[in-house]
């Protein structure tokens, strides 16, 4: 890197990117004497590697070599490699753009593509581009894609080395996993599949074994199965089984990678957190399943739902190279050799797929309007972007255009996902109480669930176990209570009560909580380890008082923290600033409605089920409906004290299909729930009217009192638009298209459809013709036609290109031709009707009926009516409307 300002490197795992590198650049000229920042995606990974280079210098943690993580940091004035994740260095980035006294900044693992790790490569970019062009960048990997890296750090060149990996032997499966078909392990479960495997290499092989699973759900199945089957006793007693996953504690997570102890072997069961980095002391065989489980954010419904698919290549491949970290090895991959040329050729980065909201904060706060003025290996997608900005203009870290507020500033110093951060400074800007149960709640809701086991969605079970354990009560870590997980969620709260401290803006924090003890098992107030029927501590639901101060930040004004000073504040009205979205108002069995407008489910039933209110901060994204994780009741007068910005009101005044009649409602809403709904006793009356018109558009104009009258004047009119378009256009379209200009100035004070048959539909359409229109239209379109016999008969138009006359054949004896409307230039239809008025002839031409067809018509009529008038003369004979002429 000494004449180049950014470069690649590739090498297998054990080769020693890691700890190897940073320590060998520590003396180039170019660094100058500065700092060198090594990025690693995980906690572990980053301690372990900065205690081994640590090692090699023969210092400790802290020195020369140090880390910065989540929880826990060791670094000194001496410090000039500091191994950091992904968050931290975000955080160093937006403090410092321009990283005054760091020379080169690593970024390991990259082949990982986790969001931070995306976005800290963007940003330092950036800032190498404006601000340090003396900045050097190093992107490594074992199985990474060099290519498109290297294009993207300026055709930055590629190193690779071949390392010092022990040779590897790869066993495939003789039967196929079904990655294709979707159809995974269908005859043999994967636990089943995995169990039996580990057992059957356990005797072939040294060394500890790997073996790599979804999540912790198959973990569990495949350590119990594993026990079943004799591990741990007779002739494998010397074999434990550990547990690797992301949500352990540091130390569980340490003691799952240490050496075995002399004569004893493990088997680890991890999930992807073992894939790279971290090395488990030991291993020589692997068992990969072949499976992960991913998170696959939906910018449709803003929730996240776990999937579980196939690894990719480069990610099988670096899950079999833990095998050769320090002997030759053997890797047994639980699907055929065909399927392995079938799996994806590279890991889905993270930011494709991710909820981008923290992405979208940290551009807001770096100063980027959008993701496109950064250069990326993949850009953000354009619809989950605009989506995590809404959702931050939700939340009001964002204002309308996209630019950071001040509450938003604040919540991306903080450091929280921005959910969290806005609970975390709305309960600080309420009071004391608030702010600390705020800080327990975004602890228990960043890591694993404290209770195993509990079916409960109830979190104030959760908070209740670990006040209990912080208190030092009877029982506080018994009960199936998960005292490590619970230990770590206090640490990181009381970590968050220093964050809020350092804030400095509205109600302090109290004082940090006092440190844990180990406690007996057995007390009241510990949750019950049992599923279902869990009942909370009393102090469980966590009620705190807020005081009658204000915060005197504009941007948590008093609207957000509209309370009394002795009112309670209970875990859902906090939850409730984080997840407003996720407000639900119960239908009574377990579902609800969402403030988003989508339906959520609680099951099996439980007492949260019947709550009339509640705040879901974990939600899994299903079907139609999601189903509920984790959720706090909230009362609705919480809603209006605390979260009133969010209350809107809307008088609503439309037409009710069932009532038929327009309805006329006030209605007080959050989101889409209806906190109440009461009768406009005097609405608008041009809002009545409006509605009343939306009503005819929507049931059609045949809701309106048509007469035969006024049925005719309307089909004279369209009849007549042949001759004269200057008519008005009386189709359906266009009379539902025009109902403002003539039907609105004769509803005036209608309200129902039965209001509407008081019209005179008459009235309506007249009102629509000018006086020559209707001389013109009576001259050209009659009403009636006067017959031989002296009869007036109405003329049907219903057919605008064939108006009928319906008329008794005897009448028209002696008429010579067929009459004609419109000055002679359209025939009427002729409907020739038999003394019972039914139709025996239809023509247009009735001079050829007389000649030709009337003579086998009269054949038929005189038998069927022989008193009446029947001539043999047509043209000669005297019309009649009676039976026979008058004499």
């Amino acid at each position: 890197m000494s004449s180049n300002s950014n470069a690649v490197l590739v090498a297998p795992p054990g080769a020693g990117k890691t700890t190897r590198v940073p320590l060998a650049l520590l003396d180039e000229s170019w660094l100058g004497g500065g700092k060198i920042i090594m990025l690693e995606p995980r906690r572990l990974a980053a301690r372990s590697a900065a205690a081994h280079m640590a090692s090699l210098l023969g210092e400790k943690t802290g020195e020369t070599v140090g880390y910065r993580v989540r929880l826990d940091t060791k670094v000194s004035a001496a410090t000039r490699i500091e191994v950091v994740t992904e968050g931290v260095l975000t955080r160093m980035l937006q403090s410092d753009p321009s990283l005054e006294g760091v020379g080169a900044i690593l970024f390991d693992e990259f082949h990982e593509r986790h969001l931070h790790g995306d976005l800290g490569l963007a940003l330092c970019l950036q800032a190498q581009s404006l601000l340090r062009e003396d900045l050097r960048l190093l992107v490594m990997s074992a199985t990474l894609e060099t290519a498109p890296v290297a294009r993207l750090l300026g055709d930055a060149p590629i190193i690779e080395s071949k390392g010092r990996a022990f040779p590897v032997e790869t066993v495939y499966s003789d039967r196929p996993a079904g990655f294709s078909s979707g159809a995974l392990w269908r005859s043999e479960s994967l636990e089943d599949r995995t169990a039996r495997t580990v057992t059957a290499a356990l005797p072939d092989h040294e060394g500890d074994v790997l073996v790599f699973l979804p999540g912790m759900r198959e973990m569990r199945r495949v350590d119990s199965q594993l026990r079943q089957q004799g591990i741990g006793r007779g002739m494998y007693e010397a074999v434990d089984i550990v547990l690797l996953h992301g949500s352990m504690s540091l130390e569980e997570q340490g003691q799952a990678v240490a050496p075995s102890p002399s004569g004893r072997r493990k088997i680890v069961l991890a999930t992807s957190i073992a894939e790279s980095s971290i090395t488990v002391e030991g291993v020589r065989v692997v068992v990969d399943s072949g499976m992960m489980r991913v998170p696959r954010f939906s910018p449709r419904t803003g929730m996240t739902r776990l999937e579980t698919v196939p690894v990719s290549a480069p990610s099988a491949d670096q899950r079999r190279g833990r095998a050769g970290r320090v002997a030759p090895g053997v890797c047994y991959r639980l699907w055929t050799e065909q399927e392995q040329l079938m799996l994806a050729p590279r890991s889905t980065p993270e930011l494709l797929e991710a909820d981008l909201a923290p992405l979208a904060l940290e551009l807001a706060a770096w100063g980027v309007s959008a993701p496109s003025e950064l250069a990326w290996l993949d850009e953000p997608p354009a619809g989950a972007y605009a989506s995590a900005c809404e959702l931050l203009q939700q939340l009001g870290a964002l204002d309308r255009e996209r630019r950071l507020t001040p509450l938003g500033r604040r919540m991306a110093a903080l450091g929280a996902q921005p959910r969290l951060a806005r609970m975390l400074l709305s309960a600080a800007a309420i009071s004391h109480a608030a702010a600390d149960t705020a800080c327990e709640l975004a602890a228990l809701l960043s890591g694993r669930d404290p209770l195993r086991g509990e079916r409960s969605a109830d979190i104030a079970l959760r908070l209740g176990a670990l006040r209990a354990l912080r208190r030092g009560a009877p029982g506080g870590a018994g009960g199936g209570v998960d005292e490590a997980a619970a230990r770590q969620a206090l640490a990181e709260a009381r970590q968050w009560q220093r964050a809020l401290a350092q804030d400095g803006a509205g109600a302090s924090p109290s004082a940090e909580a006092p440190q844990a003890q180990p406690l007996p098992r057995g007390a009241n107030e510990a949750a019950s380890p049992h599923s279902g029927g869990s009942q909370a501590a009393p102090s469980a639901r966590s009620a705190v008082t807020s005081p009658s101060s204000r915060s005197a930040d504009s941007s948590l004004s008093a609207r957000d923290t509209d309370a009394s000073p002795a009112r309670e504040l209970s875990i859902g009205a906090l939850l409730a600033f984080a997840y407003p979205d996720r407000v639900g108002q119960g239908r009574g069995d377990g579902r609800f409605l969402l403030a988003s407008g989508r339906g959520a489910v609680l099951t099996p039933t439980q007492p949260l089920s019947f709550a009339a209110f509640i705040a879901a901060s974990e939600m899994e994204d299903a079907d139609s409906e999601s189903r509920i994780i984790l959720a706090a009741d909230v009362e609705e007068s919480e809603l209006h004290a605390y979260h009133s910005d969010r209350i809107s009101e809307e008088a609503s005044v439309i037409w009710d299909r069932s009532a038929q009649a327009v309805r006329a409602r006030r209605k007080l809403m959050f989101g889409a729930l209806v906190l109440k709904e009461e009768q406009i006793a005097k609405p608008d009356p041009n809002a009545v009217t409006a509605a009343l018109l939306d009503g005819v558009r929507v049931e059609g104009v045949s809701i309106l009192p048509w007469s035969k009258q006024s049925s005719q004047l309307r089909d004279r009119i369209r009849v007549m638009r042949q001759y004269d378009a200057e008519l008005p256009d009386l189709s359906e379209e266009a009379l539902l298209a025009s109902l403002e200009d003539w039907l609105e100035p004769h509803v005036s004070g209608i309200r129902s459809r039965d209001g509407l048959q008081k019209l005179n539909m008459m009235h309506v359409l007249e009102a629509m013709l000018s006086w020559s229109d209707k001389q013109r239209l009576d001259e050209l379109m009659p009403t009636h036609m006067t017959v031989p016999s002296g009869s007036r008969i109405a003329i049907d138009y219903t057919d605008p290109e064939q108006p009928v006359l319906a008329v008794k054949l005897q009448e028209l004896f002696g008429l010579q031709e067929t009459p004609r409307i419109a000055k002679g230039k359209l025939p009427l239809t002729l409907h020739l009707l038999s003394p019972a008025q039914r139709p025996v002839q239809v023509t247009q031409d009735l001079a050829n009926f007389w000649r030709n067809t009337y003579f086998e018509v009269k054949k038929e009529l005189k038998v069927r009516y022989p008193k009446h008038y029947w001539p043999d003369d047509p043209f000669a004979a005297v019309p009649t409307n009676r039976v026979r002429p008058r004499p």
